[in-house]
This record gives C-alpha cells, sequence and structure tokens, in this order.
C-alpha cells in the first residue's frame, strides 16, 4: 500500500494551490499505473518537504480525470502554484520525473 495520499475533488485545489505538486492519475485494473508506484513512492521520500506528491484514482475522480484531459493512465502531471507546468503519459523514467520537478522547484 502507498504511502502517497489520494487527493479527491474536496482537498484538490486547496493541495495544489501553491508550491510544486506532483499528481499520479491511476486505476487499480492498470498494469503500467503499478509498475510505477514504487517509483511514485520514492520520489514522494526524496522530495520530501520540496514536492507535494498525491494520486488521483480516476475511477473514482472521473471529474478530475476529464479536467485535466487524461485520456490515457498512467498520466503524471507536475503543477506549480496551481498550473500544470509538464505532463507525462505513460511509464516514465524515474530521473525524466526528478528533472522536471527539480526544474520546477527552481
Amino acid at each position: 500500500m502507498s504511502a502517497v495520499p489520494e487527493f479527491t475533488s474536496q482537498n484538490f485545489d486547496e493541495a495544489v494551490a501553491q508550491g510544486v505538486t506532483l499528481i499520479d492519475f491511476w486505476a487499480e485494473w492498470c498494469g503500467p499505473c503499478k509498475m510505477i508506484a514504487p517509483m511514485i513512492d520514492e520520489l514522494s521520500a526524496e522530495y520530501d518537504g520540496k514536492v507535494k506528491v498525491g494520486k488521483i484514482n480516476i475511477d473514482n475522480e472521473p471529474d478530475l480525470a476529464v479536467r485535466f484531459n487524461v485520456n490515457s493512465i498512467p498520466t503524471l502531471l507536475i503543477i506549480r502554484d496551481g498550473e500544470e507546468a509538464k505532463r507525462f503519459i505513460g511509464v516514465t523514467s524515474k530521473s525524466d520525473i526528478a528533472a522536471a520537478l527539480d526544474g520546477a522547484a527552481e
């Protein structure tokens, strides 16, 4: 079980309003989502205090998936001060995500 918190429609806007946030759009039935889950957990630990990390289950939060035009999963968004800064679709390397987080956090 992941230590990364789930974002919902109720807490999303407040969670991403300030600073840098990494969002993992996923679903329980998605094999590639399960493949990257440990990496998301690692990034959450490594960027603790610098970047917020959260997951959005598209089956539970379809409105957020529609809002961000998520058509395939996994989709990772980096949001800076409430605005999308970077998007990754599909399995992405940890180093690519870390580089994007470093750039957004500057």
